[in-house]
């Protein structure tokens, strides 16, 4: 594209109703981006196909969806290549790149986000996976179903000793839930996949917290009564056991991670907890990433569980664009001039015409700054219509992939 056409002219703007909606695998370097249709419905990406194998591993707010970053690695990259993430988040970037032969490296901020990369990426031997699963489970079921007493649900009198330990776990979890819990913590030491296990534990924690059934993203306060459930549509009552969670999530990861080792390959996978604005990156072809939105997420508080339970390390204060710094004038100047700070410093170690693609729902127009600081060329800007994949949405929402090349 001629360097004198401004961004808008740049952009590619397909959600068509004619067109047919763009299938990953049929995607190849020759495809034009004039081609791509990925205004997806949910009859045309099924849940089920979003959240394949290890990707639903454990809920995560905002990440990109797998047959997205597989367009951009068939496009633009080729096997053998390193793809960049410097914001590695649920690690979508990683495991499809490992499935086409491509190397990725990683980094984030966020302990609970590293531990959740490497469960999804690491090598396996399943039989010894599967035996680790169900021993530590069995063990946590002797010692917390066979008691012929069971806590009172309500108790909060100092007897239960675990509890005080965390005012946070006292206050989102019935005893009887804690209970299993740290029992199931407290064993994971003694297996060598203590990542898998330790990702077990929180998803089993975030589904038995104290909170409504149609509220798991962000609950507001415990919910310790009966209370009217819109996603039911009849009474229920808060979670009084997390153990039925341990069961069923174990069952689900075996399955997942099983599923998922039919389809990688060899492709090396580096994940690293740090800041991507300041670590020195290893050698890389491009990246493609999904950069946090500003004063949309705090990455840290949405695990929380996780944090208080494992004893992760928390530097939320590194976060970039966090919740809890809103979407002032002054925030949005400030994620601007961090994610220059980290293509930037991507760009130290990429080599000269490496694409960067860059997918974000721009809604406050920062990128054009941050394309212009960061010295990319502009190859195009692909919109996307977010809200016809699943028809969830109230209102419109768009999202634009950034393709950009270092010069």
């Amino acid at each position: 594209m001629a360097e004198n056409l401004t961004n808008e002219e740049k952009r590619v703007v397909f959600y068509s109703e004619e067109s047919q909606p763009t299938i990953s695998s049929g995607v190849n370097p020759e495809t034009p981006l004039s081609a791509l249709n990925l205004n997806w419905r949910e009859k045309d990406l099924p849940e089920r196909e979003r959240t394949k194998h290890v990707h639903r591993l454990h809920p995560y707010l905002g990440k990109f969806i797998p047959q997205l970053v597989e367009i951009f690695l068939r496009k633009y990259f080729k096997p053998g290549q390193t793809v960049f993430d410097p914001f590695g988040g649920s690690g979508t970037t990683l495991v499809q790149a490992n499935e086409l032969g491509v190397n990725s490296i990683a980094y984030d901020i966020s302990a609970f986000n590293v531990m959740l990369m490497k469960a999804k990426t690491d090598r396996y031997e399943l039989k010894r996976l599967k035996s680790e699963v169900e021993d530590i489970l069995e063990k946590v079921n002797l010692e917390t179903q066979t008691h012929t007493h069971q806590l009172a649900l309500w108790e909060r009198e100092g007897k239960y000793e675990a509890s005080n330990q965390s005012e946070y776990l006292a206050s989102w979890f019935a005893p009887q839930a804690l209970n299993e819990l740290l029992s199931y913590r407290n064993l994971i030491d003694e297996y060598e996949y203590k990542n898998v296990l330790k990702v077990i534990l929180s998803r089993s924690a975030r589904s038995s917290r104290l909170t409504t059934h149609f509220d798991l993203d962000f609950p507001k306060r415990p919910q310790t009564e009966p209370y009217w459930c819109y996603k039911h549509s009849r009474t229920c009552v808060p979670t009084e056991s997390a153990y039925k969670f341990l069961k069923r999530y174990s069952q689900d990861t075996i399955k997942r991670i099983e599923e998922y080792s039919l389809l990688r390959t060899n492709a090396e996978v580096s994940v690293f907890h740090g800041d991507s604005r300041y670590e020195p990156i290893p050698s890389i072809d491009g990246l493609i990433t999904s950069p946090p939105y500003v004063g949309l997420i705090d990455y840290h508080e949405q695990h929380r569980y996780a944090y208080e339970l494992l004893g992760l390390e928390d530097r939320r204060t590194n976060e970039i664009g966090p919740a809890e710094q809103g979407s002032s004038q002054k925030a949005k100047k400030t994620y601007q001039g961090d994610l220059v700070q980290v293509f930037a410093n991507a760009m130290k170690s990429m080599k000269s015409g490496g694409y960067l693609i860059v997918v974000a729902g721009d809604r406050y127009g920062l990128y054009d700054y941050i394309a212009k600081e960061s010295y990319v060329q502009i190859e195009a800007i692909v919109r996307r219509h977010v809200n016809r994949r699943t028809g969830r949405r109230s209102s419109e929402f768009y999202e634009d992939v950034f393709v950009w090349r270092k010069s």
